[in-house]
């Protein structure tokens, strides 16, 4: 036991405060989806990224470029953030064929020790975690829909119909009670994706560690 201001604390608590996350990698695989073109985007969306910029960047491809088809792809805490820009990108386009993948992904973190051995040596920790991942693809064509996971276009009832229809019922009568719009925070709620995750061979979030020292 270590003690630090009268407190005592366990010794691998106390040594493990003294390592930070230097490097985070995943590991590369191919996307699950076949038959797709070569050129085809994909958008890897990551616990940090910004909402607005990945579809002002996803929307300019579908809108601007003319692209068919797109991917959105997160594993861990970036599962919510990449099913949330899925479900906004087909409420402004509307008619888009969708197909979910779900599986599990490895991801290597990087731990340097800060407090460094009496020899000099820098220890390193390196964690190998097995985390959930998913991939959309949204496609303008048609897509199998006897594949797994296939969802169908969806009416598109955006919020611009709605405004479109609540100035009409103000301007027929003046004296009228207008029709009240819903909060737009709703038209960006996310649907619940009912999907099946398969089991992990080491269970969710399950980690090995390995501890190197390097000279």
């Amino acid at each position: 036991m270590a003690a630090e201001g009268g407190r005592a604390k366990p010794v691998a608590q106390s040594r493990m405060e003294n390592f930070r996350k230097v490097r985070t990698s995943e590991e590369e695989s191919p996307l699950p989806f076949p038959d797709l073109p070569p050129d085809v985007v994909e958008m890897k969306v990551k616990e940090g990224s910004k909402i607005r910029n990945l579809m002002n960047f996803a929307m300019a491809q579908m809108e601007l470029k003319g692209s068919r088809q797109i991917v959105f792809s997160g594993c861990g805490r970036a599962v919510t953030k990449t099913i949330t820009c899925v479900e906004i990108m087909k409420r402004k386009l509307g008619g888009l064929h969708q197909v979910t993948k779900v599986c599990y992904k490895t991801v290597l973190e990087v731990w340097e020790n800060q407090d460094p051995l009496p020899d000099g040596q820098a220890q390193n920790l390196t964690v190998h975690k097995n985390v959930p991942s998913i991939c959309i693809l949204l496609s303008r064509d048609p897509l199998d829909p006897n594949q797994t996971g296939y969802q169908p276009p969806e009416p598109q009832h955006g919020l611009g119909t709605q405004l479109g229809e609540t100035e009409d019922n103000s301007s027929s009568s003046s004296t009228g009670l207008k029709r009240p719009l819903p909060p737009p925070c709703e038209e960006l709620l996310t649907k619940k994706l009912q999907v099946q995750v398969p089991d992990s061979p080491r269970g969710l979030g399950s980690a090995d560690y390995h501890t190197d020292c390097h000279h």
